[in-house]
């Protein structure tokens, strides 16, 4: 019985403290004594929810608590990047992010978040610089994980995997980069697309020195970006002039392309396998569909070639 009665008074004091307790929480904010003023709010929304119906004050002082809270986490995030300390930022950060989720504070939740990604970009940029890319990619992908809309921590992700020859683990980040907002992520897109094809073309060029286009074919395969899986499979089948195989995979391989140069190169490809095969008149068809990118002179000078032979 006392022990229960006891437990009853100090909820009973809980509930009618939490305004003074908010008030002295306000004042430790103001002051700049964060870590005081959070455990203050704390004690506040803990105690709130043994109050079935607060009044309006009480109701104020739970609200109020929820939001300040988030700020003083913040606060003390700031503090720790001014003073470089990353991991006491994320951490800070971090708290500040759960807790505006928790409180459904949707404004504050995403860029505590953005923050969090940017001290992983900030404390990931000595060992990126220096070259020591297991150390950025350990940073870096936590950061990635916490904001995948900071690219330029991305695309320097991106960068560590394939300086490590994870040419699989970049491509990924790149290919999400990529399927961004255009309007609003358009350079970074750029960016991660310019990536792609550097990164690939060096990948098919050693395989291709060591005449393993089977290696190709299935490096294709592991490709999140369709267009260029496919591009890179049709480039490979022409190595090993299975021409046959280039013709029957042309049409899957211009309907996975996104871009008038991409379609130009399928149909580049596949008018020099019709050519292969002496199938004149499609070749023609095929090379006057090659109106963008860096074939365009070649498909032309096709096209007078073989309407001579006709």
């Amino acid at each position: 019985m006392t022990v229960v009665a006891l437990m009853g008074a100090t909820s009973l004091f809980a509930q009618s403290d939490i305004v003074a307790l908010f008030s002295q929480g306000l004042g430790n904010a103001k002051a700049g004594n964060f870590t005081e003023a959070i455990a203050q709010f704390q004690e506040v929304i803990d105690a709130s929810w043994d109050i079935e119906e607060p009044d309006a004050n009480q109701q104020k002082a739970i609200t109020g608590s929820k939001k300040f809270i988030v700020t003083c986490y913040n606060k003390l995030g700031v503090a720790a990047f001014n003073a470089k300390n990353y991991d006491e930022a994320i951490e800070n950060f971090t708290m500040a992010a759960d807790a505006a989720e928790m409180f459904d504070n949707v404004v504050d939740m995403n860029k505590n978040r953005t923050y969090v990604g940017q001290m992983y970009q900030a404390k990931g940029a000595d060992a990126f610089n220096s070259e020591d890319y297991a150390t950025a990619i350990a940073v870096f992908s936590k950061g990635y994980e916490a904001d995948p809309r900071n690219t330029d921590m991305a695309l320097n992700l991106a960068e560590s995997y394939f300086k490590s020859d994870m040419y699989q683990e970049g491509m990924k980040i790149c290919t999400k980069i990529s399927q961004l907002n255009a309007e609003k992520f358009g350079e970074a897109i750029a960016a991660a697309q310019a990536k792609m094809d550097m990164y690939t073309n060096n990948q098919v060029a050693k395989l291709q020195m060591a005449n393993d286009y089977d290696g190709i074919i299935a490096m294709a395969e592991q490709l999140d970006d369709a267009a260029m899986a496919a591009k890179i499979t049709m480039q490979a089948y022409y190595g090993k002039k299975d021409f046959n195989k280039m013709i029957e995979l042309a049409t899957a391989a211009l309907e996975a392309q996104v871009t008038d140069e991409g379609r130009s190169d399928i149909n580049y490809l596949l008018g020099v396998a019709y050519n292969e095969k002496e199938m004149f008149e499609q070749a023609i068809a095929a090379m006057k569909n090659v109106t963008a990118g860096n074939n365009v002179a070649n498909a032309q000078a096709v096209i007078e070639a073989l309407t001579v032979k006709e």
